[in-house]
């Protein structure tokens, strides 16, 4: 709208106070300018029209999600973590917590495939299953897993709970609404375990419990491809950067072998 205004030399005297002839025979002062701009810009003053700079829209900072937080990959839980938040939930008498806990480590699960297991996945003819495999909800490929004798007896005594009465989920919901725990409700659980023994929670999550045995392992073994399967990966690539396995590692497992 302005540009036509800005195209002479005269309306820039004009705009600048002075008196400037646009014609040879007409005088338009500064006056009758403001009421042109006025007429042109829907009513609005042309002083505040062509003296407000465009300015970029304020946006307010956001703070950044990961803001005093720990982030990358969650460390696993030692040997002696993991027997530490055993004996505080025996002590405890935390029955569900005690057998999830101990099947997150035996079953090396994610999070979302724990919390969605079922009754008739570990229990079957009255007894635990030593072995089971279920359907990974992200590869959509199947995973065996052992189940040890000290996680068979605390699921055993969580499946005979009044709690599991007609529960078709081995870990069923506070309203069964929706039937099982969420994966939220799974990671707030495991913050409390870790907490529990004086670690640092953001330093550790769902997938510190399903890294802890397959880390112990790749130590004692070296064996990635076994690893591999133990966690589903189809990819061994998956498999070295989910253990962070580096040089360092494999000159490690070299200087163990003697010829």
């Amino acid at each position: 709208m302005h540009d036509e205004l800005f195209r002479s030399r005269q309306y820039l005297k004009v705009l600048g106070g002075l008196r400037a002839p646009i014609a040879p025979d007409l005088q338009v002062t500064i006056t009758n300018v403001s009421k042109a701009l006025m007429v042109r810009s829907g009513g609005a003053d042309w002083r505040t029209v062509m003296t407000t700079p465009n300015l970029p829209a304020i946006i307010h900072p956001r703070r950044a999600w990961n803001r005093g937080r720990i982030i990358g990959q969650k460390r696993p839980l030692q040997p002696k973590h993991v027997w530490a938040i055993r004996v505080r939930l025996e002590l405890a008498e935390n029955i569900r917590d005690h057998a999830l806990f101990n099947l997150a480590i035996d079953s090396k699960l994610r999070g979302c495939d724990l919390v969605r297991l079922m009754v008739s996945d570990v229990f079957v003819s009255g007894r635990v299953k030593e072995r089971t495999s279920i359907l990974q909800s992200k590869t959509k490929q199947p995973v065996q897993f052992e189940i040890t004798e000290g996680t068979r007896k605390s699921l055993a005594i969580w499946i005979d709970d009044p709690a599991m009465i007609s529960s078709e989920f081995l870990w069923p919901g506070r309203f069964h609404d929706p039937d099982h725990i969420s994966t939220r409700q799974y990671a707030r659980i495991v913050k409390n375990w870790v907490d529990s023994i004086g670690l640092e929670p953001s330093a550790f999550g769902t997938h510190s419990l399903r890294r802890t045995k397959v880390a112990q392992i790749y130590k004692k073994t070296g064996n990635l491809r076994a690893v591999q399967l133990l966690l589903g990966h189809t990819k061994m690539d998956s498999t070295v950067r989910y253990l962070g396995v580096d040089l360092e590692d494999a000159l490690a497992i070299s200087e163990g072998v003697e010829i």
